[in-house]
């Protein structure tokens, strides 16, 4: 654990995680900010995190993040390795991340 997540209060669920909150990975360096949290809340199925960094928006699907936290939350890569929401989703991804990239992208271009 890094100084920054020892600062990151108690774990949550992610039908908790607040949107704003700040994301780092796993060095402690920021990776950007919580935009929305994409999951089936019916079937209680957590997909991933759309996050908002200073370079557009990325994705780590559920199996990259390592923690939710009242004020932060911690995924495993760095903001340049983790995979960019598009209208062409990238070939030879697992079929659960495909799926929820195409939620985020979904989400992304829904009117607002």
């Amino acid at each position: 654990m890094t100084e920054k997540s020892e600062d990151l209060g108690n774990p949550v669920s992610y039908l908790v995680a607040k949107e704003g909150i700040p994301v780092y990975d796993r060095s402690g360096d920021t990776v950007g900010t919580l935009e929305h949290v994409l999951a089936d809340e019916a079937q209680d199925v957590f997909h991933g995190l759309l996050i908002k960094t200073g370079d557009g928006h990325r994705f780590a699907g559920g199996d990259q993040v390592d923690g939710l936290f009242e004020r932060g939350v911690i995924v495993s890569e760095p903001a340049d390795q983790l995979a960019t929401p598009a209208a062409d989703m990238p070939a030879g991804l697992a079929e659960n991340r495909t799926t929820a990239l195409r939620k985020a992208w979904d989400w992304l271009i829904q009117p607002k």
